[in-house]
């Protein structure tokens, strides 16, 4: 699967599937009142500095080094979402979130798949709401 998921993370000339979903600040919202699972696959360092969409999930995906253990992820998430369920993602910018969508739509099997196209960033430049990620941190860690 790592071979895979390098494959897809490097390879920005493969076509996008339909179910991938770029979506807004507005369609974000939306999906958020339905239901749908948001998860903040940055780190928690950056969750720290901007705040996080309220009632995010934090898995980390990619390390400050850039690494990543796919499986042990997709293990994570899969308790979090199942693959007929929307899963949306979340980063910084956008970036990191369009290869873990393709991750997710193309080798995981999940069928509604939404990419927030301008991340975290794009959702405080709308002056949208973020909550301090120290109570969900320690939720986690506990």
């Amino acid at each position: 699967m790592r071979a895979v998921l390098s494959q897809s993370l490097n390879s920005s000339t493969l076509p996008a599937f339909a179910d991938v979903q770029h979506i807004d600040n507005e369609e974000l919202a939306r999906l958020l009142a339905s239901g749908a699972t948001l998860v903040d696959i940055r780190t928690e360092p950056e969750w720290k500095e901007t705040g996080i969409v309220a009632g995010s999930h934090l898995l980390t995906f990619f390390d400050d080094k850039g690494r990543y253990d796919a499986a042990a992820w997709l293990a994570k998430l899969g308790s979090l979402a199942k693959p007929d369920q929307p899963v949306v993602v979340i980063c910084r910018t956008g970036n990191r979130t369009r290869a873990v969508s393709d991750f997710l739509d193309r080798q995981a099997g999940y069928k509604k798949v939404y990419n927030v196209k301008y991340g975290i960033y794009g959702w405080l430049k709308d002056k949208r709401p973020v909550e301090p990620a120290t109570q969900t941190l320690a939720a986690c860690k506990s």
